[in-house]
């Protein structure tokens, strides 16, 4: 099991999340957003200021891990885009992690660019349009 705590405010991050869900078959992932109401309550080791500018993950060990390691682990778990381990190989993870790094910090204006919405307004999960 993966527990994936992300930016639900991001029209892209949930976009991937919503994708990740429904090729969740075998129930590997769950999905956590940082700006839920009780998020604090019920993750008071996760600070959501450090999650929003990094993705951060938990594996069943209670170990935390960032970045693309939370992103190849889930689709690996899903068992999809299988290319996207060589995201993990020694000399291709010091470029991507920096890639990832540009990515996460201009989200919102990526986001805007590709989807038209910098932000997604507080929604129910069953009720937004992405």
């Amino acid at each position: 099991m993966l527990t994936i705590f992300y930016d639900g405010h991001c029209p892209l991050c949930t976009a991937e999340m919503n994708t990740l869900q429904s090729l969740d078959t075998q129930k590997r992932l769950r999905l956590e957003d940082i700006h839920a109401e009780d998020f604090q309550y019920n993750y008071p080791y996760i600070d959501p200021i450090e999650a929003d500018k990094l993705l951060h993950g938990q594996l069943d060990t209670g170990q935390i891990i960032k970045g693309l390691d939370v992103t190849c682990l889930a689709w690996k778990l899903v068992e999809k885009h299988k290319w996207m381990q060589m995201l993990r190989w020694p000399v291709i993870r010091f470029f991507a992690d920096i890639s990832y790094r540009l990515f996460a910090r201009y989200r919102h204006q990526i986001s805007s660019f590709v989807t038209g919405k910098p932000r997604c307004a507080p929604c129910q999960k069953d009720q937004c349009d992405l």
